[in-house]
């Protein structure tokens, strides 16, 4: 029986952001390897890349699943309003992360330097979309869509490309992409080690203006936001605190600090998820230009039966998978070594 001091609505929101931002840390830094994949020179260095990940990248990707799953039992009329009225870009992300999945599986079944080729130009295509598509969805997310009464979308694929989430989209990418680096740079040694340092230090230098960008914007232009800060005058230290943390990232890329760097750019993204659920709570989706047809953790809910009953299975639940994230991190630690192909 559920506490009558607790609520689930809020509870359940709480846990939706939790595992969107464990999505974001730990496929964040895969997507970002398939960014830089086309940018390191030769087949030794772009394997290696590989091999970094090649542990960890379908384990981490579990996280997206789980919050898709989690929406569609927490919050039914949310999950129903975003995967239809984003159904075009969510087929788009999915083949986007198939392709490059399929890249990672496929690339070394032949020894061919063109077969690889050609599976490293996909690989790095498909990580680069996904991260768009990625950010182009929290983008419109924060600025909010137009919902009719009965909480259905009303756009088309061209709505969601507007000004603003495709500067969040490209955000997301740079961030994913610096992110990346950091990681990189923990995996690997010699050249390809301090290539990495300098092609995330670029990367960083325009996620840091991208991301600037987007907060002055969200706080100035987009009307709820504007009114949650002004009701929460403290959340104006997380945009400070996320620069400053990029501002990190930048300073250990440099410096060739890479723990710093990699911490920076976790913190970084950790920052930019908390901003996005504190400038939306209650809502979940927020219709714009008509805020009273907005969905939010009440009106999108399941039952408080439903929402207990999955509390429990949570509760049950993500201590195994952080328990096994983080086994199997530490059983991948340390420097890539290659050996026979594969990854």
């Amino acid at each position: 029986m559920t506490p009558d001091w607790l609520d689930l609505n809020s509870t359940w929101f709480v846990l939706m952001a939790v595992l969107v931002t464990g999505y974001a840390v730990l496929d964040g830094f895969d997507l970002g390897i398939g960014a830089l994949h086309l940018f390191v020179k030769g087949d030794h260095e772009r394997q290696t890349l590989l091999r970094a990940i090649g542990p960890v990248w379908d384990g981490n990707e579990v996280w997206l699943i789980t919050a898709g799953g989690a929406l569609f039992a927490a919050f039914p009329v949310a999950y129903a309003t975003v995967f239809s009225g984003f159904y075009v870009a969510m087929i788009l992300l999915l083949l986007a992360l198939i392709l490059r999945a399929v890249s990672i599986e496929l690339r070394n079944m032949r020894p061919s330097d063109r077969w690889r080729r050609y599976w490293d130009v996909r690989f790095s295509l498909g990580s680069m979309l996904a991260a768009l598509l990625l950010g182009i969805a929290m983008g419109n997310i924060i600025w909010g869509v137009p919902l009719d009464e009965k909480h259905e979308f009303t756009g088309t694929l061209g709505t969601l490309l507007h000004p603003y989430a495709l500067l969040v989209g490209l955000a997301t990418l740079l961030l994913f992409t610096v992110h990346g680096a950091a990681y990189g740079t923990l995996k690997t040694d010699g050249a390809l080690k301090d290539r990495l340092h300098k092609l995330g230090f670029r990367a960083g230098i325009a996620a840091l203006l991208c991301l600037a960008a987007a907060m002055i914007i969200a706080l100035v232009d987009i009307p709820h936001v504007a009114a949650r800060v002004r009701t929460w005058p403290w959340l104006l230290m997380l945009p400070a605190l996320t620069l400053l943390c990029m501002a990190g990232a930048l300073h250990g890329l440099a410096r060739n600090a890479s723990r710093c760097a990699f911490g920076a750019t976790c913190t970084a993204t950790v920052l930019v998820m908390a901003q996005v659920a504190l400038g939306l709570y209650p809502n979940l989706v927020v219709s714009r230009p008509d805020p009273a047809n907005s969905l939010t953790i009440y009106n999108a809910a399941s039952s408080q039966r439903t929402l207990g009953i999955m509390l429990t299975v949570a509760l049950i639940g993500m201590p195994l998978v952080l328990g096994y994230t983080v086994i199997v991190y530490r059983i991948f630690k340390g420097k890539v070594k290659l050996g026979e192909p594969g990854y």
